[in-house]
């Protein structure tokens, strides 16, 4: 499957083209709305006061409730939506923003009102394009969950990356913030609330797995690596900046004979390993074991306090204060939007949807 995102922020509408989805494939819209509620705002104080209902109308690509294989067209209305807002701040690009270089980018007819095309509101498409995306994987059976590994400084309860508990994730994905550990849950909030109080954001880890992969997909190429292929949809998801499987950086801290994933014995024929600190890829084809991957997510570029800036026009300095609303973390949010960005990434596997 591949995708067109378009719309922005505080335009009409956003939405999705989605090409490549089977056909017959049924779209459990219980599911779809089920996902793209979790990443809704509007539903927490850890989150932007903005409410969007995020409700998806299927414009093409499916008939009598099935995908035709045809493009499948998402649309999603915008309905609260403040413009006024930035009009103050036109010419003053937000630090962390891609204002600035959305200005060089499209010589001054970007759309700026709440970050226009680069906004993370364009991240409720991507979501019910993954939530499909999910429905095609799932009858194949494989499942993508992830959850909340770290915000700020704070830890969540370690996994098994050779043996994750499939459960404990699951439970996690239906919590208001998606961590294992309801002591690690309590503190993340607190973290969150005072950077808010503070008029500041907090960023953190989002870990990902992927279960019931078989082994022997993808190619050590480009188009179809494994890794290339998660890292080419996890970076198009806005505010990411860091990526890393199985042991990640920490590799580089370990010996051979530690880093190793030792095979233990099978009669099938496929061993698995003892460990998987290489995330379930070698050479960029799947070993069998989970995919496992972390992302790092940096703190909301929009906060409250006084920031220095240069006005685009004049090239002056220029102080900015930044109105509106927006989320002190999008780490809770930003969970499905990760899965959904994984979804697709594995589905363009070949011989995964076949």
């Amino acid at each position: 499957m591949r995708y067109t995102l378009f719309g922005e922020s505080h335009g009409p509408a956003i939405g999705i083209v989605l090409q490549g989805v089977p056909s017959g494939l049924f779209l459990d819209m219980d599911f779809i709305e089920a996902e793209m509620a979790r990443r809704a705002p509007g539903n927490s104080p850890l989150s932007t006061a903005r409410k969007e209902k995020d409700a998806v109308d299927i414009l093409s690509g499916a008939f009598e409730g099935r995908a035709t294989g045809t493009p499948l067209c998402g649309l999603i209305r915008n309905a609260d939506t403040r413009s006024r807002d930035y009009a103050a701040t036109r010419w003053l690009p937000r630090p962390g923003h891609a204002d600035f270089t959305a200005h060089l980018r499209y010589k001054g007819f970007e759309d700026y009102r709440g970050g226009g095309h680069f906004s993370g509101r364009l991240t409720a498409p991507l979501v019910f394009a993954g939530a499909v995306a999910k429905l095609a994987l799932r009858e194949h059976a494989v499942e993508i969950l992830a959850r909340i590994k770290r915000i700020e400084n704070i830890e969540d309860a370690p996994l098994d990356l050779a043996c994750p508990d499939r459960e404990a994730l699951r439970l996690a994905g239906k919590k208001l913030l998606p961590v294992i550990g309801d002591e690690q849950a309590e503190a993340m909030r607190a973290a969150i609330l005072k950077a808010k109080g503070e008029g500041d954001s907090v960023g953190g880890i989002i870990e990902c797995f992927v279960f019931g992969l078989p082994a022997g997909k993808g190619s050590p190429d480009f188009d179809e690596n494994v890794e290339s292929l998660i890292a080419r949809h996890i970076f198009a998801v806005p505010a990411t900046k860091g990526l890393e499987f199985g042991a990640g950086f920490g590799l580089a801290a370990m010996r051979g004979s530690q880093a190793n994933d030792a095979f233990l014995p099978s009669s099938g024929g496929k061993p698995l390993t003892s460990t998987n600190h290489n995330g379930g890829i070698n050479g960029g084809i799947t070993n069998g074991m989970p995919i496992a991957f972390r992302v790092a997510i940096k703190p909301t570029a929009s906060i409250a306090q006084v920031q220095d800036t240069a006005d685009m026009r004049s090239g002056e300095a220029a102080k900015l204060v930044i109105s509106g609303r927006h989320d002190p973390c999008i780490l809770s949010r930003a969970v499905p939007v990760i899965e959904a960005a994984a979804a697709l990434a594995i589905s363009e596997l070949p011989g995964v949807l076949a």
